[in-house]
């Protein structure tokens, strides 16, 4: 089951950034979908409201915000032509509407990314190998379908966000704020203030 989940989500991100027809986020939205859809077929993910939660995603989403600015900041400096890859991942979506993007973001993708990915993927791998461990190689996988997009700044940002969410998966298992961090950060950097 840890292995079909890395070919889907391995197909899925080659298809969404390697086929050069079709609208970026509604690709992205249907790559997350099935993913999220597979890891329903094994387990359920345990998803506990609370409002203690939902404060700590969005002071997570905030914080992370932050990371990425002193990272945009800091790019240039390590990354050569770092400016025009960061421009390259707003370019993927050119000419979708703001809204439309916001809200899948925040309603699809967001939420379905943390299920898939810390919730089904990164615990089964916890499982599997012990915490640190099963914590790293979820982390580098999630960090490597982004290699699809051969976009050096994408792979690093994915490698940074995934494992801001998977340590404190490994730390709390509370994938309620996570889905509210995932959520909101993506939906404010890519549709409402982005960093560029």
């Amino acid at each position: 089951m840890i292995s079909g989940a890395v070919l889907l989500a391995s197909a899925g991100w080659a298809f969404t950034f390697g086929v050069p027809w079709g609208n970026f986020w509604i690709k992205i939205g249907a790559t997350v979908v099935a993913v999220c859809l597979y890891s329903f077929l094994w387990q359920r993910p345990r998803i506990v409201l609370r409002w203690a939660s939902l404060c700590a995603g969005l002071l997570s989403a905030a914080l992370l915000y932050g990371v990425f600015a002193a990272g945009n900041a800091l790019a240039p400096y390590v990354v050569g032509g770092a400016r025009g890859q960061i421009g390259g991942i707003y370019g993927l979506g050119d000419g979708s509407p703001l809204v439309a993007v916001f809200l899948l973001l925040m309603f699809v993708t967001g939420p379905g990314e943390e299920i898939f990915w810390r919730g089904f993927l990164q615990d089964r791998l916890e499982r599997r190998l012990g915490r640190l461990p099963g914590f790293a190689v979820a982390t580098l996988i999630y960090g490597g379908v982004h290699v699809f997009s051969g976009n050096v700044m994408l792979m690093l940002a994915a490698l940074v966000a995934g494992a801001w969410w998977g340590a404190f998966y490994a730390w709390r298992k509370d994938l309620f704020t996570l889905i509210v961090s995932h959520a909101v950060w993506s939906a404010v950097v890519f549709a409402v203030l982005p960093i560029r």
